[in-house]
């Protein structure tokens, strides 16, 4: 977009609103593609994170002010990260008596340094030295995660929150503890080196997947997915692969890949719920399923499949399937198998119950659920109480279906879910609300 100044005419006035009105469309599309990008850049030219989110805000200020008198540079990711960086020079002279004289000149030699800004060629993106940043074993792991969303993902601490399901208080609290760990163990803005690399990846991949999640199934509000962030997660898994193509990596890319080939068909224009076996196969993305699949067949034929190499290959078992009624429920319920020896946990038990309906009848995958929650597990949960809900509508079970997907709609925080939730209530004719 180009808003270079113009004549002057006697609508100078309104010519200059306009300017206006252009630069903050421009500054606001900038800010939603690159404000990450940039802010990872600051972060290991400035050495702090809460410096670089001072200096990032302030340059896109900048430009708001600069950019409808002077028109948008031909780099504005370079412009706004060379903005940022002289307005912390700034700021750190105008503290500058509250700090020792050769501090002030240590820190803004530090800060002129002109190397970042000619690093066009390593491999180690910046945003791939901040997720590694974040990801820091020094850190809890609840802090890895809520970090890496918010500062590399550029998530509100409200939607950080929300997907924990704790305070918003308690949440940013646990976000300054992390940067504060960060600061005083000297926790180092770097990719780490090959030989430590494998043993970082776990917390990364983990990190990398509740991203994915977050952005194909958001865990609350109007929207159903938030593709920014799903599209931010392979790009991020990518990156990884490039350096570490380990089979776990090209598991987790795999699987987001066939999963995210699915994004146009999941939902109506108007933004309501699709379920898999009513989607219209024709508007999956066909590259992104050959991806996928090529990654699947290459981890099988290698033998070496992990927890994210078995999802995807259950995804990819979908993504074969021409139609609903030629899906391998079988298949399926062996990799459900495989995966629960990998991964035991309640969500993948609760999964493989729902493929073992499809498999041997609903009867059977609703006593595979019913056995969970006789434990106590997944009672919040409220896919599994939706599970156990369609699972009695198909025995024709109305009563206890009704009740099931009230208890699922007084769990579910995502919209587009509880108004579907409401729609199965309304077909039983049962109050809907």
């Amino acid at each position: 977009m180009d808003f270079l100044p113009g004549n002057v005419s006697m609508h100078q006035p309104d010519m200059d609103e306009a300017r206006r009105a252009c630069a903050r469309e421009a500054v606001d599309a900038l800010y939603r593609a690159e404000s990450r990008r940039v802010l990872a850049t600051l972060i290991r030219l400035l050495g702090d994170f809460d410096r670089a989110e001072e200096a990032l805000h302030e340059a896109f200020q900048a430009a708001l002010e600069q950019w409808p008198r002077e028109g948008m540079p031909s780099n504005p990711r370079a412009w706004l990260v060379s903005a940022g960086r002289f307005k912390a020079i700034d700021a750190i002279r105008r503290n500058a008596r509250f700090t020792a004289l050769e501090d002030v000149a240590e820190q803004v030699e530090h800060l002129a340094d002109e190397r970042a800004a000619q690093e066009t060629e390593e491999l180690e993106d910046d945003r791939l030295r901040l997720i590694f940043t974040c990801c820091h074993p020094a850190l809890a792991p609840e802090a890895q995660v809520a970090l890496t969303l918010r500062e590399v993902c550029g998530l509100t601490t409200e939607e950080i929150a929300r997907a924990f399901l704790i305070p918003p208080a308690t949440l940013a609290q646990r976000i300054v503890r992390a940067k504060n760990k960060i600061r005083t163990a000297h926790i180092p803005y770097e990719v780490p080196e090959r030989s430590q690399l494998a043993e970082r990846l776990d917390s990364v991949l983990r990190v990398v997947y509740l991203v994915f999640n977050e952005g194909y199934s958001a865990s609350g509000g109007a929207a159903l997915t938030r593709h920014d962030l799903s599209s931010e997660a392979i790009r991020l898994a990518r990156l990884v692969a490039e350096l570490q193509p380990e089979p776990e990596v090209l598991g987790l890319l795999a699987l987001m890949l066939l999963h995210e080939s699915r994004r146009t068909a999941r939902s109506t224009p108007e933004g309501d719920l699709i379920l898999l076996d009513d989607q219209d196969r024709r508007l999956w993305d066909a590259a992104k399923i050959r991806e996928g699949l090529a990654l699947v067949d290459g981890l099988v034929a290698s033998g070496t499949i992990g927890a994210y190499g078995a999802q995807a290959a259950i995804a990819a078992e979908h993504a074969r399937a021409a139609e609903p009624a030629r899906t391998n429920w079988g298949r399926i319920v062996a990799l459900y198998d495989l995966l629960l020896e990998l991964e035991p946990t309640a969500v993948v038990e609760l999964n493989r119950a729902v493929a073992v309906a499809m498999c041997s009848g609903p009867g059977a995958g609703l006593a595979a659920i019913d056995a969970i929650l006789a434990r106590g597990e997944l009672t919040g949960y409220h896919l599994a109480h939706a599970a156990r809900a369609d699972l009695y509508r198909r025995l024709g079970l109305r009563e206890e279906a009704a009740a099931a997907y009230g208890r699922a709609l007084d769990l579910a925080q995502q919209e587009p879910e509880r108004r579907f939730l409401r729609r199965r209530l309304m077909e039983l004719d049962a109050p809907a609300r």
